[in-house]
């Protein structure tokens, strides 16, 4: 990943804004960091973020859970990472660390609530912001068995939200937005939506494949359904001649994909590339003729964003993290059924003048999004915090 450099217009910003809300140090608490193998799209946002409150003088700390591999206290990008505890035991341990003091003097704290929430609201007593990508509704269950599943939606969607109906809440679209207010019951002036950005190495390049490609990039687990988007490959096989679909990224479901592969007989057909570096996602991106996307659920659909800055556009299914990354029509097309899907893909791999009209409105679309904007929207979600409590 490229590192992230603010601008002097947005190192000022970030900085006038910190001076005046008296923000010099902030703790960042979530439940994994950028070095998790499990690491997604929430650890990305965090690692920029962070990087560029750095880069403007602002201590982070970031607490999360520990990582294999990896010490337990280390410098990234100019914040401090600490990662102690596992999965479950990050929750408590953080806020029994924070109520002891043992992180030092913050002047703000960031939330992640990344489906389990560290309940901020019930023992911070300074400026706090909390940042909420989406709901996670279905993946409960697609993660944990039924007794727990119902636990969490219980704890997500009815108790927790009850704590935080006074904090000011940062999501990533307003599709996003629309769903926790409906959803989880917050006022919609309480919730601030800020886009994330795109790194600069995603950009225009290369050439196409010579025949038809579509590439599917995340985590090889429930809520991206990758076995749902092999079956829809079968279906645009039999209409689209020469087609492949490569998958990128490692997971616990992958052999229940090599199954539906084997199950369709499309061993020809679609590829599991596995875990790869940056320069060949890249040169991925720019060779395909479309990205998909199965998700559940999605807070943001990032890798559809990365793949139109390189000028490609997107089939996904129509979820509020899809819709506001990849517009309908502009920079993608986005469907519901199985059918749908599979006659989005057949169109765009065979329609030459409407996926070059969706190659224009991809890269229009990854213009307006920069981690600059992201850096100063995000901070200005905390430090209106920390200035309403002063004035009070």
């Amino acid at each position: 990943m490229t590192l992230p450099i603010a601008s002097d217009a947005t190192l000022k910003a970030l900085g006038d804004m910190a001076a005046e809300a008296g923000i010099r140090r902030v703790h960042m608490l979530a439940w994994r960091d950028l070095d998790d193998p499990e690491a997604g799209g929430s650890e990305v946002h965090a690692d920029n973020v962070a990087t560029l409150w750095a880069q403007a003088g602002i201590e982070v700390l970031h607490r999360t859970s520990y990582a294999a591999g990896r010490p337990p206290k280390a410098v990234r990008h100019g914040y401090e990472v600490v990662r102690k505890a596992g999965r479950y035991l990050v929750f408590p341990r953080s806020v029994a660390a924070e109520l002891a003091g043992r992180h030092g003097r913050r002047d703000g704290l960031v939330e992640i609530w990344n489906g389990m929430p560290f309940l901020s609201p019930l023992w911070c007593r300074g400026p706090r912001s909390v940042w909420l990508h989406h709901v996670h509704g279905p993946m409960w269950g697609m993660t944990l068995p039924p007794s727990l599943a119902r636990a969490g939606v219980l704890l997500e969607e009815r108790i927790a939200p009850k704590f935080y109906r006074r904090s000011p809440i940062v999501t990533l679209s307003e599709s996003s937005k629309a769903e926790l207010v409906a959803e989880l019951g917050f006022s919609a002036d309480r919730v601030a939506v800020v886009p994330p950005g795109i790194d600069a190495k995603f950009s225009p390049g290369g050439t196409r494949s010579a025949t038809p490609l579509v590439v599917a990039v995340g985590r090889l687990v429930p809520v991206k359904d990758f076995p749902r988007l092999v079956r829809v490959m079968a279906g645009v096989r039999d209409r689209v001649p020469g087609v492949r679909l490569v998958i990128v990224g490692e997971g616990y479901e992958r052999d229940r994909i090599e199954a539906e592969i084997r199950a369709h007989d499309l061993d020809d057909v679609v590829e599991l590339a596995g875990r790869i570096g940056d320069d060949e996602l890249i040169d991925l991106y720019r060779s395909a003729w479309t990205v998909a996307s199965v998700s559940v659920r999605e807070g943001w659909g990032m890798t559809l964003t990365e793949a139109a800055a390189c000028g490609t556009p997107a089939v996904a299914t129509r979820i509020s993290g899809h819709a506001d990354a990849a517009p309908h029509g502009r920079s993608s097309l986005l469907a519901d059924t199985d059918d749908e899907l599979r006659d989005a893909l057949v169109a765009v791999l065979s329609d030459d003048e409407l996926r070059a009209r969706l190659q224009r409105g991809a890269l229009e679309r990854a213009a307006e999004l920069t981690w600059d904007a992201t850096a100063i929207g995000t901070l200005a979600s905390l430090a209106g915090d920390a200035l309403r409590r002063a004035r009070r």
